[in-house]
């Protein structure tokens, strides 16, 4: 596998990660109502998708292949509950 194919296919195994904490972050920042600056959602963002990765790549581990869906489902509970951990604050 040459690099560029090595790049397109991290990018594509982070890809899930991405999506909902950008979704999720942009989101809780809507629904609160509150004008958060760019680093208060980019910290959210940050978080989440660190997070979401780590559960993308503990799936990978344990499962022994990406893409199964006990590991998705995983990925949005944890990012779930920490939306909703960082909305009670």
């Amino acid at each position: 596998m040459g690099p560029v194919a090595a790049f397109w296919h991290l990018l594509n195994f982070f890809a899930p990660a991405a999506a909902l904490a950008v979704f999720g972050g942009c989101l809780l920042a809507w629904m609160r109502g509150q004008r958060l600056g760019a680093a208060a959602i980019g910290w959210r963002i940050a978080l989440n998708f660190a997070l979401g990765a780590g559960v993308l790549v503990a799936g990978l581990l344990l499962l022994g292949r990406d893409g199964r869906m006990l590991t998705y489902a995983a990925l949005v509970l944890v990012v779930g509950s920490v939306l909703a951990f960082q909305t009670r604050r």
